[in-house]
């Protein structure tokens, strides 16, 4: 089976469809999907999908992007949200200098608050990093320096440092549709360096479609092309890869519930 590691199913573009999206993700032997929180305060919203579909988990966090919007976030706050027993991580939280949309010191703070809630509650972070990759590592190396927490670096498409800082720190490496991307010939030589037992896939559902289609609403179907690329990066079967990021994905994300099949094939 695969996971897809990273998607945002409430997003209005899958509203008139979801079950066949759901649908067309496990005939395409996705058995689990992790649906990604952008902001605290639309909890519910992530809770209602997870609840209404059995392979489908959730987080609670603030996007880098709205930081601005909920500031005022607090550890306590999001801890006790997290404990629903759907609800898997923290996140997606993080930097991301690329738009601007809040400021670097809101981002950071409010960064910072997840990273205490997901070492309060030993749920893994899901962590956003976009063109800050200096101040992305100074965070991590400080923050590591308090405790340890769980964490991923999802979609990943930052430099070098960034992806072997976060392995040093026990971090995993989640890659997109940006992988298959021509293009994209550093993040597949990044993807070959990252070790096979921190190695997750993702779609980031709706965006970032994968070759052969990008331009198109991405979805978590779709995560198999990923899976596929990266596996030709490593150099190992298709198979074999998808079995090595779905064991990955439960060890890190240890409060999942594992499908029935995938535990009794593992």
């Amino acid at each position: 089976m695969l996971v897809d590691s990273h998607c945002h199913l409430d997003f209005p573009d899958f509203a008139p469809e979801l079950d066949a999206v759901v649908a067309r993700a496990r005939a395409a032997g996705v058995g689990c999907m992790l649906t990604i929180s952008t902001r605290v305060r639309q909890f519910d919203r992530y809770r209602a999908i997870a609840e209404a579909y059995p392979d489908v988990f959730f987080t609670v966090g603030t996007h880098p992007h709205q930081a601005a919007e909920e500031p005022d976030v607090t550890e306590a706050e999001i801890v006790a949200l997290a404990a629903h027993p759907r609800c898997v991580g923290i996140g997606e939280a993080g930097l991301d200098y690329h738009y601007g949309y809040s400021p670097k010191d809101v981002s950071e703070r409010v960064f910072r608050t997840h990273i205490g809630a997901a070492r309060t509650t030993g749920l893994p972070l899901v962590i956003h990093a976009r063109e800050a990759d200096d101040d992305m590592i100074a965070i991590l190396e400080d923050e590591t320096g308090k405790g340890a927490f769980k964490a991923v670096l999802h979609c990943f498409s930052s430099g070098a440092e960034l992806a072997r800082v976060g392995v040093r720190l026990g971090l995993y490496v989640s890659f997109s549709g940006i992988l298959t991307f021509k293009k994209s010939e550093e993040i597949r030589a990044i993807a070959a360096e990252v070790p096979m037992d921190r190695l997750l896939v993702e779609t980031d559902a709706p965006f970032l479609a994968p070759l052969p289609h990008r331009g198109k609403r991405n979805e978590p179907a779709f995560v198999a092309r990923t899976n596929a690329v990266l596996a030709d990066v490593k150099g190992v079967s298709a198979e074999a890869m998808a079995q090595a990021t779905t064991e990955n994905f439960f060890r890190l994300f240890s409060k999942a519930e594992r499908p029935a099949q995938a535990a009794s094939a593992a």
